[in-house]
């Protein structure tokens, strides 16, 4: 049994140290809207918030999320307003990944 509290945060005590005892309740938050595309590197999927009261503010309302599969151990994502180009700070041992998606992970995506 779960107790929602100060914005809209449950609060769930578990035996388990692995699962989060507070989490936000399955209608706030995104949707993938259109189903996944599978790239070369992994996936994207357009996601569309959900009409729950907003935790921050400024939402935007569709956003896209991009997904590779880089190696056995390392998963990365992304995500970006697909209509609005910002500013990302540079880095300089991050770089653009282009090669297919790596096989055998050692991990499960699921969204």
């Amino acid at each position: 049994q779960s107790l929602c509290i100060l914005r809209s945060c449950c609060w769930s005590p578990q035996s388990d140290t692995n699962v989060p005892w507070c989490f936000f309740s399955s209608n706030h938050g995104y949707k993938v809207d259109g189903g996944m595309r599978t790239t070369q590197e992994g996936f994207q999927a357009t996601l569309t918030r959900l009409s729950s009261p907003s935790l921050f503010g400024n939402d935007i309302n569709t956003i896209l999320l991009t997904a590779e599969y880089q190696t056995q151990n390392r998963f990365r994502f992304k995500i970006t307003d697909p209509k609005t180009q910002r500013f990302e700070v540079p880095h300089e041992h991050v770089g653009t990944f282009s090669r297919p998606a790596a096989s055998n992970l050692k991990y499960k995506v699921d969204v």
